[in-house]
């Protein structure tokens, strides 16, 4: 049987594009691990944010959020991107980089939202629309929707080599062999060595680590506390369910693409960025994890496809920011796919194309 199209990588790009394109082709969904999102999807901070990933990636996230507040994914939470006084640019900067587009960012002062607050952080900037994201419920929804419409989805199918011949991919598995007509790679971190072993060119996606901990605080975190950034991009926290508090050193330490996992130092870092921006005495450090990041070269996702290699579609380099933007993303890119098909409002695709690389 030759589907005609092969998405390797279930994460929440490739359910994303699954569930878009299934209505309208034979869909296989290819998973390396034993169950779909296990990397970058499972291990994500879930939040959902306009400014965050800057003005290129802007556009994706709003056009998404419609889609996630009816569908029930996204819950309100606001986000406080605080700084010092030396900070007073960046705070500037971002004001001016979203002044012109449909994002609500206020100057204030950071001590009247964040309780416990040192002394010295007095600059503030307001991001009301920013939310939490129920990421393992979108990813669960996507992949349902796949499957409805009659898309499958092979686990444990690391792919081992590659070649077309005659216009059909012929893909060999872990779980056997497989054909397409169209290759779409959504390997995540994985996706370079995916597009070598198809024999199209790397284009320089990098895999990046993401420490997060959920601690416990004296005192708990307070109630209506929102997601606090640093303008200077050296940590960012959330509440959690009962109580508990979620950090990140905003770290991005180059990586070969790997199981993850949270080092001391960087949870000793997070912990101490912590303690120099509020008053709270952690408790307990409850969990820790990392996640990979992969970015492009110009920190853009590639989406489209591939100029040199016939049926060859990249859906990759989504940085830390593919599953704000996953509504949009996979309605763009179902639609580049097949040629035909509503653009989501406000996003130029070919800003994301592969061919910007040459």
């Amino acid at each position: 049987m030759t589907h005609d199209v092969v998405i390797i990588g279930a994460g929440m790009a490739g359910a994303s594009l699954a569930a878009e394109l299934a209505p309208h082709a034979g869909v296989l969904l290819l998973e390396a691990e034993d169950a779909p999102g296990y990397h970058a999807t499972g291990r994500s901070a879930a939040f959902w944010s306009e400014t965050y990933g800057g003005p290129g990636i802007q556009p994706l996230t709003t056009a998404s959020g419609d889609a996630l507040r009816s569908g029930g994914f996204l819950q309100p939470l606001g986000s406080l991107h605080v700084g010092r006084a030396e900070d007073r640019a960046a705070a500037d900067a971002l004001l001016q980089a979203f002044e012109d587009a449909p994002v609500t960012l206020e100057a204030v002062d950071p001590r009247d939202r964040l309780p416990g607050l040192r002394d010295g952080w007095t600059v503030g900037v307001w991001e009301p629309s920013c939310a939490y994201i129920d990421v393992a419920g979108l990813h669960a929804d996507r992949l349902a929707v796949a499957r409805a419409a009659g898309a499958r989805v092979m686990t444990g199918a690391a792919l081992r080599s590659a070649d077309r011949r005659d216009g059909v991919w012929r893909l060999n598995t872990a779980a056997g062999a497989v054909q397409a007509c169209v290759v779409v790679d959504a390997a995540g971190a994985w996706a370079d060595g995916v597009a070598a072993m198809c024999g199209a060119r790397p284009l320089g996606i990098r895999a990046f680590r993401r420490t997060v901990v959920q601690l416990r605080t004296d005192p708990r975190p307070p109630v209506g506390l929102p997601h606090v950034a640093d303008l200077a991009g050296r940590f960012y926290f959330k509440p959690e369910a009962g109580g508990r508090l979620w950090l990140s050193p905003h770290d991005e330490t180059p990586t070969d693409p790997c199981d993850a996992a949270a080092e001391e130092i960087d949870v000793a870092l997070a912990i101490d960025r912590l303690e120099n921006v509020v008053d709270w005495r952690v408790e307990a450090v409850e969990r820790r994890w990392a996640g990979l990041r992969s970015f492009a070269p110009d920190r853009l996702p590639v989406y489209g496809y591939d100029t040199r290699m016939p049926d060859f579609f990249w859906c990759a380099g989504q940085g830390g920011f593919g599953i704000q933007t996953a509504p949009a993303a996979g309605q763009m890119t179902a639609a580049l796919l097949r040629g035909t098909g509503d653009m989501p409002a406000g996003v130029d695709a070919e800003a994301y194309a592969p061919g910007r690389f040459g």
